[in-house]
């Protein structure tokens, strides 16, 4: 049989541990990164929906018809994907100017599928000092051409 003392410690030790475990989770707050929220993801992209390189706009009509597909399944852990996507108009100028819009505007969690090596190269730095992550970037360059996304 436990003895006084110990069954008091066993009972206290469970009090705290109960204790713990109870407040932590009301204590405890949701952080994500801007465009993540309970229920969106927000995603960036820019395509030449117009212009001489319009063509490759269908790249970006069909990303965007799969990420209206799984919505329509439910999203991703029930989150939304909101994708936002830009009309570069093939000015390879001022690339950065959109990019800043996706970022600082639209609060994008990530660009997917940025097409272009000379826009590409243009953002990197930008993108990285945000830390915003590039993903599946498009570009002909050979690997390691553009710093930071081999």
């Amino acid at each position: 049989m436990l003895s006084k003392q110990k069954l008091g410690i066993a009972a206290f030790s469970t009090a705290v541990i109960a204790f713990a475990a109870m407040s932590g989770s009301a204590l405890a707050q949701k952080k994500y990164d801007s465009g993540a929220t309970d229920t969106e993801i927000k995603i960036g992209n820019i395509m030449p929906y117009s212009g001489p390189a319009s063509a490759y706009g269908v790249i970006g009509k069909t990303e965007e018809a799969y990420f209206k597909k799984i919505n329509a399944e439910g999203g991703i852990n029930g989150r939304k994907i909101n994708f936002i996507s830009y009309d570069d108009v093939t000015a390879r100028r001022r690339p950065s100017s959109r990019y800043a819009k996706l970022v600082e505007s639209d609060e994008v969690l990530l660009v997917f599928n940025s097409l272009g090596t000379p826009s590409n190269s243009a953002i990197q730095k930008y993108l990285n000092a945000k830390k915003v992550p590039q993903l599946f970037v498009a570009t002909g360059a050979p690997s390691g051409t553009i710093q930071g996304l081999s």
